[in-house]
């Protein structure tokens, strides 16, 4: 065996084995994620606000989505392609969908089991009151950078439509001092327009309410002035000593204790009335939190001076009895905090039996202190009456009463619906919907549409610019490329175009380049510094114009011959690289789904349960063989069996040969011939439904292993152009290296 085969054998054996332990890793993540995933689906765990929705028939199974999440594992594997499994812990940072290569992922608010109560705002966050505009948390964008990304963003809308001065007393109010509000300022500033800030309470908003030291998570964003802002983990009080920085820089007027109670006029001459007199302005933003008012115990004595509805300074509870109410983040913090800092004696109730919608390292250390004794966990409970020295509870239906010197409610806040209803605000009930889609005719925004048109044009010009490649290689050659191979030598252009010619080995050495910056994709998907360096998709399309055209460039440096194992053996890889990698880009996003979503199985469901209901009706006619005729009911009318491809190609025929028989055995239970062949026609269609969802199952995970094989394939091919280009420099082919 010659060593050229030998290694080519070495190096199929080691990419085989470096595949099949790729394809294990994905296929232990994949059984993990889907049992986490059907656990929430199961337990009708839900996402608390914005959240992103995945059409299973765009995602190409990249999982480039998977690990930007700053939350950690709230998207993983299913059925070969991301799904949002821990749902109840995502708060929407949105990086998925950024992340997505094929837009495949939608951010959303609200689901069709529980619709979320928003204002009804257009791309610009204007209201349904034209000049009212709404920001961050109230708009449903409760995280930090959300909330000053859209805040810059309006300020940018006033730039631009807004002339300075006028009769109003200034051009824009805005209405809380949040990240939102203040982002609005500085771009106001920024903009040169006269603006006043009015807060009801504290620069920061519901960040000033966070409790002492407590450590919050943003991202770097850019601030009109100030520049950029933020950290990746950041205390309480850092957060709002950068606010400070940023209000200093900008000459920002807070005017803080100053409640806006109504707005009055129209747009362009508002009066916005205020604690402390009105004020005229041609424009309102409101960047006020949701929280509004906070929910109250509703029992008796909710308003003693004992009970406080937020923790502020865990050190004031030191050596106290305490009780801490709910079992959302805001509470289980609360207690471990206190817990942690203090000796205090803390208990918690909760009116469930398990905890709620709070994050899983909340549900962690509140189960480990529940274990350590440091915190008592009545649950399920409910909260009776509070006294000046106790607390009366009902705890899975018997009373209890604990002695108590303090009570923290953490049960939320009631949204300022009712604020907004008054001053001509609409609101509207999203039901997995994006925000702005109604007011849009559910056209994707301006951004999105810019960015699409840009991808075209990108798709469009690589396409040009490699048909003016190919064809200006073709031109160069075409004499050469046109004599029959036995006869190039005598080729008066063969010592130059010969692919160890200037000209074919100049070409070759180019072409290993260009292809080599394929991986600058894989690179771009890996490497925190190139995240914000232009969006993934755009560097697909890269990726794809190169796998397109790095056979076409590598053919013309062979000059259409192959001389050599090793180069044959490297120029077929090649094409077998671009051909997973096609299969992997378009042919497994077209493989629908055991749901249908969106192609001929859409309405599998619905018929599903229809045809079994018409089945069962015409059981319930049978006269004898009642049992039989159930049982070869029920082979159709249960959910389909997940196998693999090859088993369901082999049980098929032998599925059909027992349906046949079956359903011969029980023909005559029917009392005419007609009643039996409306039966069988409609246990074949049954039948048809379930074999359609096992082949698509089936298929959709042998196609995801199509990725693993790409990857295994591509690195395979580096090993191989090594190699080649080790052989050409022993051979003495340097070229310019000479």
């Amino acid at each position: 065996m010659s060593i050229d085969v030998l290694g080519l054998a070495l190096l199929f054996i080691a990419g085989a084995i470096g595949m099949a332990l790729m394809a294990r890793s994905r296929s232990k993540r994949q059984k993990v994620d889907t049992e986490m995933h059907l656990q929430s689906l199961t337990e009708g765990r839900e996402p608390p606000t914005l959240h992103p929705v995945i059409d299973p028939d765009k995602c190409m199974g990249s999982l480039s989505c998977l690990a930007v999440c700053p939350e950690g594992d709230i998207m993983g594997v299913v059925d070969g392609k991301a799904a949002l499994i821990n749902p109840s812990a995502c708060i929407g940072h949105g990086k998925c969908a950024l992340e997505c290569p094929v837009n495949a992922i939608t951010l959303v608010f609200g689901t069709l089991q529980r619709g979320l109560d928003l204002p009804e705002v257009n791309e610009f966050f204007e209201t349904s009151r034209p000049g009212v505009h709404i920001v961050g948390e109230l708009g449903g964008m409760g995280l930090i950078k959300n909330a000053i990304t859209q805040g810059v963003q309006v300020s940018q809308y006033f730039t631009k439509s807004l002339k300075p001065g006028g009769d109003p007393d200034v051009d824009v109010v805005v209405v809380g001092a949040g990240p939102a509000g203040l982002a609005v300022g500085l771009g106001l500033r920024q903009a040169g327009l006269n603006f006043r800030i009015l807060e009801r309470e504290s620069v920061g908003g519901t960040i000033a309410h966070y409790p002492r030291q407590k450590v919050v998570m943003t991202e770097r964003v850019v601030l009109p002035i100030y520049g950029k802002f933020g950290q990746t983990l950041i205390s309480k009080e850092d957060l709002l000593e950068s606010f400070n920085d940023a209000i200093t820089k900008g000459n920002l007027e807070i005017e803080t204790g100053v409640n806006v109670e109504k707005v009055d006029g129209s747009d362009g001459h508002f009066t916005v009335q205020t604690s402390k007199g009105p004020v005229k302005t041609k424009k309102v933003v409101l960047a006020v939190g949701r929280a509004g008012t906070p929910r109250k115990l509703g029992a008796p004595g909710e308003d003693l001076n004992k009970v406080a509805y937020r923790l502020v300074d865990a050190q004031q509870y030191e050596s106290t009895r305490l009780l801490v109410v709910g079992g959302g983040d805001a509470a289980l913090e609360a207690a471990i905090q206190i817990a942690e800092e203090t000796n205090a004696e803390v208990a918690l109730s909760y009116r469930n039996a398990e905890l709620g919608k709070a994050r899983d390292a909340n549900k962690k250390r509140f189960k480990e202190l529940v274990q350590e004794g440091r915190i008592f966990a009545f649950m399920p409970s409910k909260v009776q009456a509070v006294t000046q020295k106790s607390v009366k509870l009902e705890v899975a239906g018997k009373p209890l009463e604990l002695k108590n010197d303090y009570v923290i409610a953490c049960l939320g806040g009631e949204p300022p619906t009712e604020f907004l209803k008054t001053n001509g605000v609409s609101m509207q009930r999203l039901h997995g919907e994006q925000l702005g889609a109604k007011a849009r005719g559910g056209k994707p925004t301006a951004k999105l549409e810019a960015e699409l048109t840009f991808q075209r044009r990108l798709a469009f010009g690589l396409f040009t610019l490699g048909a003016i490649i190919v064809a200006l290689l073709f031109v160069i050659g075409e004499d050469y490329y046109r004599v029959p191979l036995a006869l190039r030598v005598k080729h008066p252009a063969n010592a130059f175009l010969k692919p160890a010619g200037p000209w074919g080995h100049g070409v070759g050495i180019v072409a290993t380049l260009f292809m080599l910056s394929n991986f600058l994709y894989a690179l771009r998907k890996r490497w925190e510094r190139l995240k914000g360096f232009s969006s993934i998709r755009n560097w697909l399309t890269f990726h794809q114009f190169v796998g397109f055209m790095s056979p076409l460039v590598i053919a013309f440096h062979a000059a259409f011959q192959s001389n050599n194992l090793l180069a044959s053996s490297t120029a077929i890889s090649l094409g077998i690289v671009v051909l997973t990698g096609v299969v992997g880009r378009f042919f497994f996003a077209i493989v629908p789904s055991g749901e249908g979503k969106q192609n001929e199985l859409g309405e599998l469901t619905k018929r599903y349960d229809r045809l079994k209901t018409r089945a069962e009706v015409e059981l319930e006619d049978t006269t004898t063989d009642t049992f039989r005729v159930a049982e070869v009911l029920s082979h159709v009318t249960k959910p389909p069996k997940d196998r693999s491809l090859l088993t369901f190609l082999f049980h098929v025929p032998m599925m059909r040969l027992k349906d046949e028989l079956d359903l011969r055995r029980v023909s005559h239970a029917f009392k005419s011939d007609t009643e039996f062949k409306e039966f069988r026609a409609n246990f074949a269609k049954l039948r048809v439904m379930q074999v359609q969802v096992t082949f698509f199952r089936a298929l959709r995970r042998l196609m995801s292993v199509w990725r693993v094989l790409h990857v295994v394939l591509a690195i395979c091919l580096v090993v191989m152009i090594t190699a080649h280009i080790g052989f050409s420099l022993f051979l003495g082919y340097k070229w310019i290296f000479s």
